[in-house]
C-alpha cells in the first residue's frame, strides 16, 4: 500500500503554509517607480485638496491613499485604471451619502452602503476597493462630512479622484508604463505564438520578474495557461 505525501497526511499543515507571503515578482526598477509616484501624487492630490478646501482633513485623503497603491503600484490592474478610481470612487461616495440620509443606523447603514457602492462599481465597470473606504467615510467621517451633504461626492472625492488619475497618468507614461492600460479595439494585438516546450513555475517567475508588478502570481498564471492550452486542444479537435 503507498502512503500518501506529507502535505496529504498533515492538511493543516499545508492549509497554515498558504499564509507564508509569496515574493512579489517585480522589477527594482518599477518597485522605486511605484513608490515615488504614489509619494508625489499624495503631496499633490493633498494640496489640492487643502487649497480647495481650505483645510487638510485626513478623512479626506485616507482612502484616497489605498487609490494611490492602485494606480503607482498595479498601474495594469483593471481596478487601477482611470475610470476605476474616478467612477468607483465617486459613486461609492453617492451611494454612502445617500444611504447614510435613509438609514439613520451607522451598523447598518455602513453595511447597506458598501453593498450598494459594490453592485454599481460592478454593474459600470468601474470596480476600485478604495471605493469601501469611500462609501464608510461618508457615513463615518463625523460632523464636517455630515455637513457637507453630497457636497462630499463631489469635493474632495471626485476632486482627490481626478487629480490622482491625472497625475498616474502623466507618471505612468513617463516613466515608460503603458497608462491606460487596456489596448483600444483598433491597437494591434500580439499574435498567438505555439509553444514548442512546456512553460514551467521558474519560467513564469523570471518572465514576472523583469517587469512591473501584476495582480497574478505564477501559480495562477499556470493554472490559467493550462486551462486555456486545454481549450485550446478541444477546440482543434472539436473544429
Amino acid at each position: 500500500m503507498i502512503k500518501g505525501s506529507s502535505a496529504e497526511r498533515h492538511p493543516l499543515r499545508l492549509f497554515l503554509a498558504r499564509f507564508w507571503p509569496h515574493p512579489l515578482t517585480v522589477s527594482k526598477k518599477h518597485v522605486v517607480i511605484a513608490g515615488l509616484g504614489a509619494g508625489i501624487g499624495l503631496v499633490l492630490t493633498s494640496l489640492l485638496s487643502h487649497w480647495m478646501l481650505g483645510e487638510l482633513n485626513l478623512w479626506f485623503v485616507a482612502p484616497v491613499g489605498a487609490s494611490a497603491v492602485l494606480l503607482f503600484g498595479l498601474p495594469a490592474s483593471p481596478l487601477a485604471q482611470p475610470w476605476a478610481i474616478v467612477g468607483g470612487n465617486t459613486l461609492s461616495a453617492l451611494a454612502g451619502v445617500t444611504v447614510s440620509q435613509l438609514i439613520p443606523d451607522p451598523a447598518i447603514a455602513c453595511g447597506v452602503a458598501a453593498c450598494v457602492a459594490i453592485l454599481l462599481m460592478f454593474q459600470l465597470r468601474c470596480l476600485h476597493p478604495p471605493g469601501g473606504a469611500v462609501a464608510l467615510t461618508a457615513i463615518l467621517g463625523g460632523p464636517s462630512v455630515e455637513q457637507l451633504g453630497y457636497q462630499f461626492v463631489l469635493t474632495p472625492i471626485m476632486l482627490n479622484s481626478l487629480t490622482l488619475a491625472l497625475l498616474a497618468l502623466l507618471f505612468n507614461n513617463l516613466a515608460g508604463r503603458r497608462y491606460p492600460h487596456p489596448l483600444a479595439p483598433q491597437e494591434v494585438k500580439p499574435e498567438p505564438i505555439a509553444m514548442p516546450v512546456s512553460l514551467t513555475r521558474a519560467d513564469l517567475h523570471q518572465a514576472l520578474q523583469g517587469g512591473e508588478l501584476l495582480d497574478i502570481d505564477e501559480d495562477d498564471l499556470q493554472e490559467l495557461l493550462l486551462r486555456a492550452e486545454e481549450i485550446a486542444g478541444c477546440r482543434q479537435v472539436n473544429g
